[in-house]
């Protein structure tokens, strides 16, 4: 039960993170004129934030049954591994090799963190 709580919490938290990502490029600079209306209207922007506070609640209940030295770097990896993923395949930001084979590594070491 704890991975599976703690898998929906760092799919929340990449989610979150590529919303706010698309929702800032419709925001225009701080201190614009409209800028305060536009944030308060801004739909990813408030989905994205709804969905950090969904992964607090997550991820502490996965803390309640993980180990923090396993539940956080898998938190914080899993959480990268899928930002990078639709970074490169959906918003068609550039990737190197070795963005690449830091994904693999970070997936070799998530798989190293878990095992016993």
């Amino acid at each position: 039960m704890g991975y599976l709580l703690l898998t929906v919490a760092l799919t929340f938290n990449a989610v979150a993170n590529i919303l706010l990502k698309l929702g800032a490029g419709r925001l225009g600079a701080l201190g614009e004129p409209g800028f305060a209306g536009r944030l308060l209207v801004n739909y990813q922007l408030l989905a994205g934030l709804a969905l950090f506070a969904l992964n607090v609640v997550f991820y502490a209940a996965a803390l309640s049954r993980l180990n923090l030295s396993v539940a956080y770097p898998v938190m914080m990896g899993g959480s990268l591994f899928i930002v990078v993923t639709v970074s490169i395949l959906l918003l068609r930001e550039p990737v190197s090799a070795t963005q690449v084979t830091g994904l693999v590594l970070l997936v070799l070491g998530m798989t190293l963190v878990t095992h016993r």
